[in-house]
């Protein structure tokens, strides 16, 4: 089957997430992550791209890129073969180490962007692995809250002034961006959840009752695993209001 190609945005902003292949560990020391920060810096000068935010977990990678002329398939094939050149290298291995295909998802509007910021530097607290986001070493939360680095914070400041920037970085949240992992409901099982959550006598029925109460539905749904895109095909709401 031919692969769908990637819808560009205008804003040419990118949410990019990249993960093992099997889940395996990408990185296995700090000369990893160390090494994986030199190549990001090195193509950002190659493919004139901004990064607005990164995160190395141990097993994926999130970014928050904003592309130049070079479009966004060029700029993470150019990150991936040259991390993966040198690792297969280090540690005398051959094949793939990333999943055939990265995720990204377009961010359009000022307030997703903030939402995305946020969530990418808050994934090491929600994985329990510290409890600040800027006592993680291998984000940009440092490069907000201290400054220096290499990501540019400038972006998000002008939008809201960098006090109000920090306090917003700062809120405990449970923002929800691109799902890290595909539904396990098959289309049938979504549906029937969402028929005996909602109550209505078929899906157009709960499309109506859903549509009427989204905040009282939809956490509902997606605590019982439908995915984002899931609830937005089926319920016929808006991505953006699914997120919310």
């Amino acid at each position: 089957m031919a692969r769908t190609a990637r819808k560009l945005c205008e804003s040419n902003i990118y949410h990019v997430m990249l993960r093992a292949v099997n889940r395996q560990q990408i990185f296995l020391d700090e000369e990893d992550r160390e090494f994986f920060l030199h190549i990001l810096v090195q193509c950002r000068e190659i493919s004139q791209f901004s990064v607005y935010a990164y995160c190395l977990m141990g097993n994926h990678v999130h970014l928050l890129l904003q592309t130049g002329e070079e479009p966004l398939p060029q700029v993470m094939k150019r990150i991936g073969t040259r991390f993966v050149v040198w690792y297969n290298a280090k540690y005398s291995r051959t094949g793939h180490l990333f999943q055939d295909r990265y995720r990204s998802e377009p961010v359009q509007d000022n307030a997703y962007f903030l939402t995305v910021l946020r969530y990418i530097l808050y994934n090491p607290v929600k994985a329990g692995i510290c409890k600040a986001a800027d006592q993680y070493p291998f984000s940009s939360a440092r490069d907000y809250f201290n400054g220096g680095g290499i990501t540019d914070t400038s972006f998000a400041e002008e939008m809201t002034g960098k006090q109000a920037l920090l306090d917003f970085l700062k809120m405990p949240s449970d923002d929800a961006c691109m799902d890290e992992t595909p539904s396990r409901l098959n289309e049938r099982d979504a549906k029937d959840i969402i028929l005996e959550t909602a109550g209505g006598k078929d899906m157009a029925d709960c499309q109506r009752i859903i549509a009427s109460h989204p905040d009282h539905y939809v956490p509902i749904l997606r605590k019982s695993g439908l995915s984002i895109r899931q609830i937005s095909r089926l319920t016929g709401l808006s991505i953006g209001i699914v997120r919310k």
